[in-house]
């Protein structure tokens, strides 16, 4: 339905912590009447100011199967607001994805997007290919997955999860195929989400052999394996097994049916006083499950994400399956990190400007004033384009970002001395006026006018160098005034009938080791700058490098943990197989298991590579910030090393 700006405004707003406010949820992928995908701009325009890192909560499973009821508990829907759509009828309501975005319960600093797709199998669409599209958009976009069904987990339940034996033909991992005899079902358990099943209108008892069992064995014992080679058998298997290697962290809850089945057509209206109270508890334990379990939304890699960036992996996606391309996570990661490394310079820089205009007032008493206010800023920005950048592969981005930020320092640093002169030349003509008038006056003709007209000028100088407001050009702006009364100081003393020879010979002396002394103080005043501008720079590589070192440990440790997520994923699938007595397959796991111990030993191992950017990043910056390298004593700039 068209709704106007004004209503759109209404509709979804940011609160001034950053988190997202939408009044109902907005359709992110459209599914039109041709079958094609269509990414909605509405939707990635509300992703987009979503600078927080996201938890993405996906639903999928077979039509009219309560999915958006699920979605709608987690979103803490109240009885006013219109949440996703449920239907009373046979008839599929949702078509596409659907998002909702609300503030994260539990996590402060973290939105909840919720995607509610489309039913599969939908009898009206009849179109296989683009359920296998949603199912996989669902798994690329989420870090949880929840598949709901209703009544058992049996063999029928798993063939019709088909969608999850087609995923490879779907999702490609790397751009190239670099390894085509390996196992991929270990590079999809680094990035697939954690697998939810929740089984609606559950009647049977939890029992296993006469013996009371909770959900999620229940979800196991329906995903053990049956032994043989024969087709019914891999087709028995298939399912179970891409389950078992796909989803390393998996979960399950059944539901009670939640009301009669007259009620059940009311279920978007009726309050939790009018459904059953057992259903009401299972509906708020997988909610509280997936508030506190739900990790953040990362990518190939470790790297979290945040809303824009979610937007632009979903354009990425979507504009790959409307090419007739299959997604590749590789490919998104560059690309992404190309976008969002070109965003965190954008933010980092606005910010540093922003502040710095509305923190400096030109000019500047002293040097130090500006150095202060810079090196605070320069963290701070640095720190800004710290948390939004990954994969800057060679520092690219970051180098970019020391240069832009050294050319407007520079361009401030420059302001400040223009303004500087300005106000000394504002100060000198107020406080030299009246030795000015009594020039234009005549009043050091007379005899004994020149040692008058030296006594005021001494006095107007020291009153000068007391004056505030001059900045850090003012002994070089009064050498500038001085160099322009030489000429009047020599004619008032040549006039002056009452100097002898000899006290003129020692005046002209004194006027000249004055000027001699008002240069070297100026020249001090420009080398002091100019030492302070090589500090800066210092500084700033410092900082940056600083950073980095602290950026590189924590994408280390993220990286460390989907590596260790993986590995124990593999793990405790070989324990089940061998606990089933699959031992042959067991076996087939170790060598997949001991390529990957190798891998983390070797990583634990491997010296850091931060001594090498370090020289490498310098040798760049060195182009823009030569004060990095240090030139006394021969110090090289690897000795900066020792700093960290």
């Amino acid at each position: 339905m068209f709704t106007t700006k004004s209503e759109r405004s209404r509709q979804t707003s940011i609160m001034s912590s950053g988190k997202i406010l939408m009044a109902q949820p907005e359709c992110l992928i459209q599914n039109d009447e041709h079958g094609n995908l269509l990414l909605q701009t509405k939707a990635v325009e509300i992703l987009n100011q979503i600078d927080q890192l996201v938890v993405v909560v996906a639903v999928v499973g077979l039509y009219r199967t309560g999915k958006s009821y699920l979605m709608n508990k987690l979103a803490g829907k109240t009885k006013d607001e219109k949440g996703f759509d449920l239907g009373p009828t046979v008839q599929a309501k949702t078509k596409g994805i659907w998002m909702w975005c609300v503030p994260h319960p539990t996590k402060a600093d973290h939105t909840l997007v919720l995607l509610d797709t489309e039913g599969l199998g939908d009898v009206e669409k009849g179109d296989p290919k683009n359920d296998n599209w949603i199912f996989s958009l669902a798994v690329l976009l989420s870090s949880a997955l929840v598949y709901n069904s209703i009544g058992i987990i049996d063999n029928n339940a798993l063939q019709q999860l088909h969608y999850v034996t087609e995923l490879t033909e779907h999702i490609k991992v790397k751009s190239q195929a670099e390894d085509e005899d390996g196992d991929e079902t270990t590079e999809f358990m680094r990035f697939f989400p954690s697998f939810v099943w929740t089984v609606r209108d559950f009647t049977l008892q939890l029992e296993y052999e006469g013996k009371p069992i909770t959900a999620d064995e229940y979800l196991d014992n329906a995903l053990k394996l049956r032994a043989g080679h024969g087709k019914q058998v891999m087709q028995f298997n298939m399912p179970r097994n891409c389950l078992r290697n796909y989803f390393p962290k998996r979960k399950c809850f059944v539901f009670d049916c939640p009301t009669s089945a007259e009620n059940m057509k009311l279920m978007d209206e009726l309050s939790d006083e009018k459904l059953e109270p057992s259903f009401v508890q299972q509906a708020t334990s997988f909610c509280d499950y997936i508030y506190g379990e739900a990790k953040t939304k990362t990518m190939k890699g470790g790297y979290n994400m945040t809303g824009r960036m979610l937007g632009s992996l979903a354009k990425m996606y979507v504009d790959a399956i409307c090419r007739g391309q299959i997604p590749c996570l590789e490919n998104a990661v560059v690309a992404l990190a190309q976008i969002e490394n070109s965003n965190a310079i954008v933010k980092a820089m606005k910010f540093y400007k922003e502040c710095m205009d509305s923190w400096v007032a030109f000019p500047t008493e002293t040097l130090e004033e500006l150095s202060d206010v810079h090196g605070t800023v320069e963290e701070q920005a640095v720190k800004i384009f710290m948390g939004l950048c990954f994969k800057d592969e060679d520092q690219k981005s970051q180098l970019k970002l020391m240069e832009l930020m050294q050319v407007e320092y520079k361009a401030i640093c420059e302001k400040n001395v223009v303004e500087s002169k300005k106000a000394c030349e504002s100060i000198i003509k107020r406080i030299f006026r009246p030795l000015e008038e009594n020039i234009a006056s005549g009043q050091y003709t007379s005899v004994g006018g020149y040692e008058r007209y030296r006594n005021d000028l001494n006095n107007l100088i020291s009153k000068y160098r007391s004056a505030e407001g001059r900045g850090i050009k003012d002994e070089e702006s009064l050498k500038e005034y001085l160099e322009k009364k030489k000429s009047v100081g020599q004619a008032i003393m040549t006039a002056d009938q009452s100097l002898t020879e000899a006290q003129r010979k020692e005046e002209e002396n004194r006027v000249r080791m004055g000027a001699m002394e008002q240069e070297r103080r100026a020249s001090e005043e420009q080398r002091k700058i100019l030492k302070k501008q090589m500090e800066d720079q210092e500084r700033t590589f410092i900082e940056n490098m600083a950073q980095l070192e602290r950026k590189m440990e924590e994408d280390r440790k993220n990286a460390a943990k989907e590596f260790e997520m993986t590995l124990n994923g593999k793990l405790k699938e070989q324990q089940e197989l061998m606990k089933q007595g699959f031992d042959e397959r067991a076996k087939l796991i170790e060598a997949e298991i001991s390529s990957l111990k190798k891998e983390k030993v070797q990583n634990e191992k491997s010296p850091s590579p931060f001594s090498v950017i370090l020289d490498t990043v310098g040798q760049a910056a060195s182009m823009f910030l030569p004060g990095i390298i240090p030139k006394m004593a021969g110090v090289g700039l690897s000795a900066l090393s020792r700093l960290f």
